[in-house]
């Protein structure tokens, strides 16, 4: 336990860095900003601890790490965890920190080799009483309507996209070039599924209003870490429920249900 507690500080250490490069390094600052907080902080340490820890197997343990990460979104202050998720890059420096800062090496690929079959991943959602809602969720908050993204719809998008963290689903950025998402999957062994496989990808890879929302994300950056987000929603527009209207869906495959979401406008 001692050795997983100092290899957490550690790499705590790591994505802090050094105070010289505050200010030009919003992720940086967005670490710094959850380490001044004790709940943040906390909360932080928590799922890096559990994220680096290892099973019985020699494997990290997938389960706990994934149950830390979904702890630090739902009780840590929104305003933090949101910092630390959408933080803005100009550099590869940054956008390394910024994909490293949810230990992807347990939480995103977990102890796949390779990426499995994004129909796995989706399989593997639709069985989690956890994962389902969320995914609904976030396809009914980040669809754009026929032919525009809603106004106010950036931070709905944003918060459900958070909410997928420590799920089947857990998506990251793809790489330190560019500010790409997508979960740990792809299509390549899908077979004659190959069209299914795609579109649950692009939810990710394809979604103008998810890209939009991140992007729009940085332009409230200075009162973002000094204020929090208002997290009291309107009970009526739970991002965790289904929509009365959808109810009859329950049941239903999820990627039957994505695309029926998919082609309504959003409220």
């Amino acid at each position: 336990m001692a050795c997983c507690l100092g290899s957490a500080l550690l790499l705590l250490l790591l994505l802090l860095g050094s105070a010289s490069s505050a200010g030009q390094n919003h992720c940086l600052d967005a670490a710094e900003a959850c380490t001044a907080d004790a709940r943040c902080q906390w909360l932080r340490t928590e799922y890096v601890t559990q994220c680096l820890a290892r099973s019985a197997s020699g494997d990290c343990d997938l389960a706990r790490c994934h149950r830390a990460l979904r702890r630090f979104f739902s009780r840590g202050p929104p305003a933090l965890t949101h910092a630390l998720l959408f933080c803005q890059c100009t550099g590869t420096e940054c956008a390394e920190r910024r994909r490293q800062t949810f230990v992807p090496a347990c939480a995103f690929v977990g102890s796949n080799p390779s990426p499995p079959s994004c129909l796995e991943i989706l399989e593997a959602c639709e069985l989690s009483p956890v994962c389902r809602p969320r995914l609904l969720a976030f396809q009914a908050s980040c669809a754009p309507a026929p032919d525009v993204c809603l106004r106010g719809q950036g931070p709905r998008c944003l918060r459900a996209y958070a909410g997928l963290m420590g799920t089947a689903v857990t998506p990251n950025y793809v790489d330190n070039a560019s500010a790409r998402v997508a979960p740990w999957c792809d299509c390549g062994v899908s077979g004659n599924r190959r069209e299914e496989c795609e579109s649950f990808r692009g939810l990710f890879t394809r979604n103008r209003c998810l890209d939009g929302a991140m992007q729009a994300f940085d332009s409230g950056w200075p009162s973002i870490l000094q204020e929090q987000l208002d997290s009291h929603q309107d009970p009526g527009h739970s991002l965790l429920q289904i929509s009365s209207a959808d109810q009859s869906l329950e049941g239903s495959s999820l990627l039957a249900i994505l695309s029926v979401l998919a082609l309504k406008p959003l409220l």
